[in-house]
């Protein structure tokens, strides 16, 4: 299978889903599937904690296809909240290497990612157990124990952006 990054309208990324849903299946194509990584993330504000359901890539869905048929392309690119494919719209490529490698990462984790599992070792350095953060632990650029968060530096086509996951904390040293 490809994988091809779409950029969309950002926090209009299920209605996009929706409506190219509908666009596809009057294209009558090939199977596809359209991707959208979540993650929960618990937000605490006013003292009161809750779990919410973040976008990995913010504005990015993925489609995921043998081929990349003219018909999909264009059922895709004129459905409305659309903005580009990546890296270029005339020439989209799917996936490759270490982007296809993190967007595997997600899809083997479901459609949301859960918290990982973590502990801390004797100096303070933290261990994932299971989650999200497994193999990603030399991303990690910040950790907010406070929060039950770290902050991972993720790449996709050469830009680099920081994306938080949560976590929770289990006994020290399994």
């Amino acid at each position: 299978m490809n994988y091809y990054a779409l950029q969309v309208k950002t926090r209009a990324e299920d209605s996009y889903m929706s409506r190219a849903g509908l666009t596809l299946g009057q294209a009558g194509s090939d199977p596809v599937r359209l991707i959208f990584p979540r993650r929960k993330m618990s937000i605490r504000k006013g003292g009161i904690t809750r779990t919410e359901l973040e976008p990995v890539f913010p504005g990015y869905l993925f489609l995921e296809t043998e081929e990349l048929a003219d018909t999909v392309y264009w059922a895709l690119r004129t459905t409305p909240g659309f903005y580009r494919f990546l890296p270029e719209n005339r020439n989209p490529k799917p996936l490759s290497g270490r982007d296809l490698a993190t967007l595997k990462h997600f899809i083997s984790l479901g459609p949301v990612a859960d918290k990982s599992r973590v502990f801390f070792d004797e100096n303070d350095r933290i261990q994932v157990v299971d989650g999200p953060l497994k193999g990603l632990e030399g991303r990690i650029i910040k950790v907010d124990k406070r929060k039950g968060r770290a902050k991972v530096k993720l790449d996709m086509y050469d830009e680099s952006f920081p994306v938080d996951l949560s976590f929770e904390i289990i006994g020290q040293e399994q």
